[in-house]
């Protein structure tokens, strides 16, 4: 019987579950993943924070205790958040041990943040501290005031994982934000070494955008080119990518011990049931990425993956062809990279209400 998440491993892509819950750690249904099905690492966000809070009664007695101990819900979702992960980076640790990059678990920055520079600082600062374990990555969004916090994150050596990205420019950025707090770190005398960044560029949420637009258009010719842009926009992120790597700058800071910011592929659950559920990872299979997956399509690729090997590296021309084709029919492109960074940030926000909403329930259930 075929392996296709050990070929997906062995093809060079490090497989991050996008999921996380006190169940999943208490049970040993992690170490389980990590053990069968080749998961190193681990991705969360209020909303996966929200669910689990909401569906188990593992949290009820800390929760009862925090209230207890007059703590506010911005502290009690501190606390709960942080003890998950925490622990989740002590199932991990063996892995980051083994290998150089992997075995991390990233937490959001409080979202409401997105727009302030100086808050996603103190809010990084305050998760580094209180999960206090080498292999988390603190979540940072790519917004243009998340940028500055990025290098000041970097150059304080606190490993981040920078989230929200859709556009090449906007990576471009987020590239330079992370060579730069490189730079400011290595003059502060820190061990490169021990920072880590992954640059998370977004997939599904591309072709949902452009496949509305293209169906409004309505032409063959435009009909045609549904599900296309997502991977596209992506191997074009990886040539982006390639080009900072090859750089002088950049082996300046490898020689001084610098890790890359590996490319993660994220929202790679596929929504649209007319494509493959597997495509957001098969066709963006590269070495040295991360591709964060929720549960659904972890067993959709365990089940029947075709993992045919590097299908990214030498297909920038192919990519840039394709996105051409979707101006040319008349898909505003600069317009949907607008659209979707608006629509990120405004979800990012939403989700921290909804985990707000939900802890103020269980708050106020542990005290009936």
């Amino acid at each position: 019987m075929s392996d296709h998440l050990k070929d997906l491993s062995d093809a060079g892509v490090s497989i991050w579950l996008d999921d996380l819950s006190r169940e999943r750690i208490e049970t040993g249904n992690l170490a389980e993943l990590v053990a069968a099905k080749h998961v190193v690492g681990v991705t969360t966000n209020p909303t996966i924070f929200a669910g689990a809070i909401a569906d188990g009664e593992r949290y009820d007695e800390q929760v009862r205790r925090l209230v207890a101990d007059g703590k506010d819900v911005d502290e009690v979702i501190l606390e709960l958040t942080t003890e998950d992960v925490r622990n989740a980076c002590d199932v991990l640790e063996p892995t980051a041990q083994a290998t150089k990059h992997d075995g991390k678990v990233s937490i959001e920055v409080e979202p409401d943040l997105a727009n302030d520079t100086e808050g996603t600082m103190a809010s990084a600062r305050a998760l580094w501290k209180a999960v206090d374990r080498s292999n988390v990555l603190i979540k940072i969004p790519a917004t243009l005031e998340g940028l500055p916090a990025i290098t000041t994150a970097i150059s304080e050596g606190i490993s981040v994982n920078v989230t929200l990205i859709f556009g090449i420019t906007r990576y471009q950025d987020v590239m330079e934000a992370y060579l730069a707090g490189l730079e400011r770190a290595h003059e502060a005398g820190i061990d490169l070494s021990t920072i880590d960044s992954v640059a998370s560029f977004f997939v599904s949420r591309v072709d949902s955008e452009v496949d509305k637009r293209l169906e409004a258009i309505g032409t063959d010719e435009a009909l045609e080119l549904r599900g296309k842009a997502a991977v596209a926009n992506a191997r074009l992120a990886y040539a982006a990518y390639e080009e900072v790597v090859a750089s002088e700058r950049w082996q300046r800071l490898a020689a001084a011990g610098a890790n890359p910011q590996r490319p993660l592929w994220a929202s790679t659950g596929v929504k649209n049931p007319d494509y493959s559920d597997t495509m957001y990872v098969t066709d963006l299979v590269v070495a040295d990425t991360v591709n964060t997956m929720p549960e659904k399509t972890l067993e959709a690729v365990a089940d029947h993956a075709d993992v045919q090997g590097d299908k990214v590296t030498g297909t920038a021309d192919e990519a840039g062809a394709t996105i051409e084709r979707i101006r040319d029919v008349g898909v505003d492109w600069n317009d949907v990279i607008l659209a979707l960074e608006t629509e990120g940030v405004d979800k990012f926000k939403k989700s921290w209400t909804e985990l707000v909403e939900t802890v103020q329930g269980q708050m106020e259930k542990v005290t009936r």
